[in-house]
């Protein structure tokens, strides 16, 4: 394996044999008695996925003696990473959009930002979900908050105590955020 290729480590290490091998090599086994007593694996099943390993270029072979090539898995990762097109943009603002894509994966949020400038860029994406003038109930509101996250009470309350949610009786209704004109 000259060039590091993720996809081919991760089908090298889908079968649990040369999952067990890799891991033994890993952990300081260095041939393949040491691999077979590490793993519960018979000697020949180790022999036969060191096998296949050095023929992915995973493992050296020399005799009896085998090495892992760990530098592989950073270098595999380094590739992936660069082959990965950038993502889409969730704003138009380069500061706004640098918050989102720290809290927002997936079209999911993936955490409540604790700081509050950066908490209001991502209320403010959220509240857009809701159209002006339209009045919501709870269990609305609740739905189309679970979307993106599955603490809807915080969002709510968060939303509702910075001005951009307003309540009354039970119904929600939009009151601020950024309006797309």
């Amino acid at each position: 394996m000259t060039q590091p290729d993720a996809a081919k480590l991760v089908g090298l290490l889908a079968d649990p044999t040369r999952l067990a091998v890799v891991a033994a090599l890993a952990l300081g086994a260095a041939d393949i008695a040491s691999v077979a007593e590490a793993t519960g694996r018979s000697q020949t099943e180790v022999a036969l996925a060191a096998r296949r390993l050095g023929r992915g270029g995973l493992v050296r072979r020399d005799g009896a003696a085998l090495a892992l090539r760990a530098e592989l898995f950073g270098a595999a990762a380094r590739s992936a990473g660069e082959h990965r097109p950038p993502p889409e943009p969730l704003s138009p603002d380069p500061a706004a959009d640098a918050v989102l894509q720290a809290f927002v994966a997936d079209g999911r949020l993936t955490s409540i930002p604790a700081h509050r400038g950066k908490r209001l860029v991502v209320l403010d994406h959220l509240v857009r979900v809701f159209e002006p003038g339209v009045r919501y109930p709870e269990r609305e509101v609740n739905a189309l908050l679970a979307v993106w996250h599955p603490d809807t009470a915080a969002l709510r309350r968060h939303l509702v105590d910075e001005g951009m949610l307003s309540r009354a009786e039970g119904t929600y209704w939009r009151s601020g955020g950024t309006v797309e004109v």
